[in-house]
């Protein structure tokens, strides 16, 4: 009885490790990556996003397996004005006291060509969560270590940013550029459609 139990214990310990070795593992280089947001106004509202976090995990080889999870700390935004960051990070834009994360969460991969990919996903910000597509292209694919560029764009009205900017004219669209450095780190490589 011992004997079984110490091998359902040694199996139950090594079944995840074998289980990773079977799909690609990457990770997401903080340090060389970005995540910055424009939006068209008559004084350039432009800026960065200096605290997040983000994973690209895979449930087999195929690319279109991954799942892009990636969490925005709202009060890291930076324009370069405290005025202007001040605003963003109040109740009429980002909410950061009641809603302090922004995040995007795919949950459909496409490949588009040989080096470009749409993902939908929900896309949460203020509490609201809706369908967006993260457009994506990848250079270095098959490297073992690729950047990840990507562009998302929407209406900030439907996520309840109604608000403007005192003397500044603002556009309801904004865009949302990623540059995300990945290194593959373990299992076997990533299987691409040609």
């Amino acid at each position: 009885m011992r004997l079984t139990v110490l091998c359902l214990l040694a199996f139950g310990v090594l079944l995840p490790t074998s289980r990773a070795q079977d799909v690609p593992v990457s990770e997401v280089t903080p340090l060389e990556s970005t995540i910055k947001f424009d939006v068209e106004a008559s004084v350039p509202i432009q800026g960065t996003f200096q605290k997040w976090d983000a994973t690209l995990k895979y449930s087999s080889t195929a690319v279109e397996s991954g799942v892009l999870d990636i969490k925005i700390y709202a009060d890291s935004v930076d324009t370069g004005s405290g005025l202007k960051n001040g605003k963003l990070k109040g109740k009429d834009f980002f909410n950061v006291k009641n809603d302090p994360y922004i995040t995007f969460k795919s949950t459909k991969v496409t490949q588009t060509g040989p080096d470009t990919f749409e993902l939908d996903g929900d896309f949460t910000i203020r509490g609201a969560t809706r369908q967006e597509k993260l457009e994506l292209k990848v250079i270095g694919k098959g490297t073992g270590a690729a950047t990840i560029n990507g562009t998302m764009a929407f209406d900030r009205k439907e996520y309840g940013m109604n608000s403007g900017i005192p003397f500044i004219k603002i556009a309801n669209r904004v865009e949302v550029t990623v540059a995300l450095k990945v290194k593959h780190v373990g299992g076997p490589p990533l299987v691409f459609k040609q």
